[in-house]
Parts: C-alpha cells; structure tokens; sequence
C-alpha cells in the first residue's frame, strides 16, 4: 500500500493537546488498516500515548500468549 509523505503545516496543531507540534517533537501516525488515510498529528509521545488510552483504541487489538505454550502471536 502506497502512502505520499508532505510535511505538516508550520502551524499544525496537536491532535490531543492542540500545541503546535513543531514546538516539540512530532509524530505522525496513519491508520493503515483503513487505507492509510489522513495522517493524525501529535507534539510527542506522551499526547500520542494519552489520546490511545482515552480512545480505548488498544482494546482488542493485542494478541494473547500463554506462557506455557511455546508458539508466540
């Protein structure tokens, strides 16, 4: 799957904490399962890391792995 890389606008803002994200360090993030549509913003790992736990968007998406058995995910 093909994406195209652009550089942000100068005074894009945070997707969670709506800082400028060139103020800090910046992470962009696509969604990649749904056709690596728009990209979403955020000023550093912390937002990133925040805007996930109050989205509940790690829910169901972990594999599970008795330690008993020896095949991983």
């Amino acid at each position: 799957m093909a994406t195209t890389v652009d550089t942000p606008d100068a005074d894009e803002a945070c997707a969670y904490c709506e800082s400028r994200i060139f103020d800090h360090d910046p992470i962009c993030v696509r969604d990649c399962d749904d056709d690596c549509g728009s990209p979403t913003y955020f000023c550093n790992y912390a937002c990133l890391s925040a805007y996930v736990d109050e989205h509940d968007l790690t829910a169901g998406d972990a594999c599970e792995w008795p330690p008993d058995e020896g095949d991983r995910c």
